[in-house]
């Protein structure tokens, strides 16, 4: 047993007494269970909490346009107020800093499915000899139509193109050397690899720079969606040497349902003139973009797959979370207190519910961010119902069809005493 754990709840207030990041969880919004106390909220792999800050960045834009109608576009009047024209521009090196990039490899734009066909349009071109897309069998459903339906954009079958790597018979997880392997393996006919960065089911973090290796060696292109990644694990997206990823920001990174998404494109490829992509007006040089001309110039930065103006009460909640992240010094330190809420719950879950819960999720802290996918094992209990019982109880998580109950210490915001919590009760539900 680690010495700094026991299974008391003693323990899990000596632990958020020590917690130097424990005063940001009053940087949020906690939402009320059905016992009229605040949840026990371990959910945010779904969707982040409500920065508190959010409500006066979004309030001070509509403020601004009431008072300055379409002179916002390019006034700052009061603070904090920023110009709609660039929003965007605004975000770029704090959501860089947070992904491992440089700023001119990020842009905050659209959502993002819509991402990864902008960025596959341009990453992915089939030729005769090279077609094949390799995705995971169990990939996230939006990432599985949107290659599919990029292949029939090219007039191939998902059957004759599409290349799915499973897990071993009987077992959850994916193997590295499996996916590199079926990379050589169709490296000849392999077009680009579109893998995840945290699986969303399982959790398991997939080993980023050993996947690009593999995939540049077979002569692919490679991308990934970091939807489960993004503000969970630490990212070098840079240094990595991925061609292009996309992410959600509503998640980890706490910016409000629908959140305007992120997508990186690495720097090798800025600024090519042999590229083709989805072109629109926010993608052409900016000191000539209102001179209104047909001639496309593209931004020498990611910034040319724009489409459109920014939609800046989309994009204000994005900036309150940033700005916390920010203030805690990054993925740096969320990541060590992340390490150690893993290994508590870890301990809680071998010593009070062993042999009636069981984790799907890597042990590894490599292979693991924050979510843990959990599955009732406990004989006349169904997951389902557990999970019910557990949203009656105030904790909420969520679950994944067919039978896993996802929960996920944030960092941020959630405590060690709300892991004891969620423990106790479900013990509770058990017993």
């Amino acid at each position: 047993m680690p010495e700094q754990y026991d299974t008391t709840y003693a323990c899990a207030e000596r632990l958020d007494a020590e917690d130097p990041l424990a005063h940001m969880r009053d940087e949020f919004v906690m939402p009320v269970g059905p016992n009229g106390e605040a949840e026990v909220y371990l959910v945010g792999n779904s969707l982040g909490l409500q920065p508190r800050a959010v409500r006066t960045y979004i309030e001070a834009e509509l403020d601004k346009w009431g008072r300055l109608g379409v002179k916002g576009h390019t006034e700052v009047d009061r603070e904090p107020t920023f110009p709609w024209e660039s929003y965007e521009e605004s975000l770029n090196h704090q959501m860089a800093a947070v992904v491992g990039a440089e700023p001119e490899e990020v842009v905050v734009m659209n959502g993002l499915t819509v991402n990864l066909h902008l960025l596959m349009t341009t990453f992915y071109r089939p030729t005769q000899e090279r077609f094949k897309v390799l995705i995971e069998e169990h990939a996230f459903p939006s990432d599985h139509f949107a290659v599919a339906s990029q292949v029939r954009h090219h007039d191939r079958s998902a059957e004759e193109a599409l290349v799915a790597v499973s897990p071993r018979p009987g077992e959850d997880l994916l193997h590295a050397e499996d996916l590199i392997a079926a990379i050589a393996e169709h490296g000849d006919q392999l077009a680009l690899v579109l893998l995840p960065g945290v699986h969303y089911y399982t959790g398991q973090v997939l080993p980023l720079t050993d996947l690009v290796y593999a995939a540049h060696r077979a002569g692919a292109m490679v991308g990934f969606d970091l939807a489960h990644a993004v503000g969970n694990i630490p990212l070098g997206l840079h240094d990595s040497g991925v061609d292009f990823a996309a992410w959600c920001t509503y998640k980890y990174l706490n910016s409000g349902p629908g959140a305007t998404a992120g997508c990186f494109v690495n720097q090798r490829h800025l600024g090519r003139t042999d590229l083709n992509r989805f072109e629109g007006w926010w993608g052409t040089d900016k000191a000539t973009r209102f001179q209104m001309e047909t001639v496309f110039n593209p931004i020498p930065t990611v910034e040319a797959w724009q489409l459109s103006n920014p939609p800046v009460f989309s994009m204000a909640p994005i900036r309150a979370s940033l700005e916390v992240f920010e203030r805690v010094g990054g993925m740096g330190p969320l990541r060590r207190k992340s390490e150690q809420q893993i290994a508590y719950l870890d301990h809680l879950l071998d010593e009070v519910l062993k042999g009636r819960v069981e984790s799907i999720t890597p042990r590894s802290l490599t292979e693991r961010g924050c979510q843990f996918s959990l599955r009732v094992v406990a004989p006349g209990h169904s997951g389902r119902g557990v999970f019910d019982a557990l949203d009656a109880a105030g904790v909420a998580c969520d679950w994944r069809h067919p039978d896993v109950i996802r929960i996920a210490p944030v960092p941020l915001y959630n405590s060690f005493a709300d892991i004891h919590r969620f423990v106790q009760v479900l013990d509770g539900i058990l017993s």
